[in-house]
């Protein structure tokens, strides 16, 4: 963070402190037991006016560092955080990969055009103009941020008209666009050939590219688990498979229809095969931030082995 984003961070402080609402008592005296049970109902509520399950799911993951006290530059939740780094922690929990400072994630994703009534649970709000400050919105005219020293994270009303909104995660109705061409049947033999064919014709994403998918992420074992945690067929990670609707991972069915939901839309997004893989492996936010594929020895990789798989089909 620059010294023009701390005298700016300051002066809106300074200004702001009479609209602020005070700090909800809710968030710090919540028990384990209840930020679980307020966790688990947003990310298995339906869609609502306000957002679908995968804003819910970024809505729920925040609501876990609701208390953690306000500490500039913070980026662990055990010692503090503060605004842009509680947003970058939100998102990286959910596999998206953010950029550290506030200014840069008014950057992130697309613009949400129309202000908060087209906002949606889950979006970025981005306040100043340099940017300083910024929140997750939660619906209701209502965000999660780590207002300024002194204070906790917390949930608050939002104060000020947005300079940005910003919407990171990929556009669910992509998921669900009529199919395109599928890019012909995977080879005879192919554990799951009719998983992955099913899942093209539903969502429009290459049968081939699929099963390239699988093999590469776990060599068609559904038991899978990788050292990070990712599970089953198509290696999803817990919450990514929460916000793509998939209870059990390693149900192959629901491991290939998730990944295929997740495919189309990182396709739609990014409009190449290659990128859709980087964010796959490294997550949209990567790709945003590099402006394509991330320089990670194991992304490139990842990449350049499914394409010379989907090749030699």
């Amino acid at each position: 963070m620059s010294v023009q984003d701390v005298t700016s961070r300051i002066a809106q402080i300074q200004a702001q402190l009479a609209a602020l609402a005070p700090a909800q008592s809710a968030g710090t005296t919540s028990t384990a037991g209840t930020q679980f049970a307020d966790q688990l109902s947003q990310l298995t509520a339906g869609t609502t006016a306000t957002g679908g399950t995968q804003g819910e799911a970024v809505v729920a993951a925040a609501k876990k560092y609701l208390g953690v006290p306000y500490v500039w530059g913070g980026t662990d939740p055990n010692n503090g955080l503060d605004c842009s780094g509680l947003v970058q922690r939100v998102y990286k929990d959910l596999g998206y990969e953010l950029p550290r400072v506030s200014y840069q994630q008014a950057e992130a994703g697309r613009p949400v055009e129309g202000g908060l009534a087209n906002a949606q649970p889950g979006d970025i709000l981005a306040f100043g103009s340099p940017v300083h400050h910024v929140g997750i919105y939660i619906g209701d005219n209502k965000m999660i941020e780590a207002p300024r020293p002194g204070e906790n994270v917390k949930i608050s009303s939002v104060y000020e008209t947005p300079t940005a909104i910003r919407r990171v995660l990929p556009d669910p109705s992509a998921a669900v666009s009529p199919a395109v061409a599928t890019g012909g049947s995977v080879a005879a033999g192919t554990p799951y050939a009719g998983l992955f064919e099913q899942a093209s014709q539903k969502y429009g994403v290459s049968a081939q590219l699929l099963a390239a998918v699988a093999s590469q992420e776990s060599a068609f074992d559904p038991r899978a688990t990788s050292p990070a945690g990712a599970q089953g067929l198509m290696q999803l990670m817990p919450a990514t498979a929460q916000g793509l609707g998939v209870t059990n991972p390693y149900d192959p069915a629901q491991a290939v229809d998730g990944a295929a939901r997740l495919l189309s839309s990182l396709l739609d997004r990014f409009g190449s095969t290659e990128l859709a893989l980087a964010a796959y492996n490294a997550g949209p936010g990567a790709v945003l931030r590099y402006n394509g594929i991330p320089p990670y020895t194991e992304t490139t990789n990842y990449v350049r082995s499914i394409m010379s798989k989907l090749e030699a089909a």
